[in-house]
């Protein structure tokens, strides 16, 4: 279909009224849209302060999708946990990729009152190779558990989205 096609019928759908159709005659609503529920979390979660480098990376990226709740009406807690797992290991017991799998349990609170408003798991796991030199070696760890804790605030950051219409206002 050439650019002049689409044209005339982009104008014959508006011209039928069809060209404007609401996204909300479906029962779909923009979670940050005028009208949605998560547009009242950004700068309102307080997270607890993190304890170590982990920590502060999957706060830094709560932050980076939801900002700085220093004034909020909901408290964040969690505890975050990682672990490690030999994944390739060849037939002379040496191991050439290792895996971090890292699992945080949050509870959402009510800053005023301290009422749980909410409870959450996520989990994944990130991967890095072993076969480098000593310091690519050192980049690749650092790098992998950089890319869980982003994975885990992301992970977090959506089921908060998914259940902020159930939230007091």
């Amino acid at each position: 279909m050439s650019l002049s096609d689409r044209r005339t019928v982009l104008r014959g759908l508006g011209l039928l009224g069809l060209g404007s159709l609401s996204l909300g005659a479906c029962g779909f609503t923009p979670a940050y849209g005028p009208t949605g529920a998560a547009s009242r979390l950004q700068d309102s979660i307080l997270p607890d302060a993190p304890q170590g480098r982990d920590q502060y990376l999957l706060i830094q990226r709560f932050e980076e999708r939801l900002g700085r709740g220093t004034d909020g009406p909901y408290a964040l807690g969690y505890t975050y946990a990682i672990s490690g797992a030999r994944m390739a290991v060849t037939a002379d017991n040496t191991t050439s990729r290792f895996n971090y799998i890292g699992n945080v349990n949050f509870v959402l609170r009510d800053r005023a009152t301290e009422a749980v408003l909410l409870r959450g798991t996520v989990d994944g796991f990130t991967g890095f190779s072993l076969t480098g030199s000593t310091s690519a070696t050192a980049a690749a760890e650092r790098d992998a558990r950089n890319r869980l804790a982003v994975l885990l605030a992301d992970k977090m950051v959506t089921q908060l989205i998914a259940a902020a219409s159930r939230l007091p206002a």
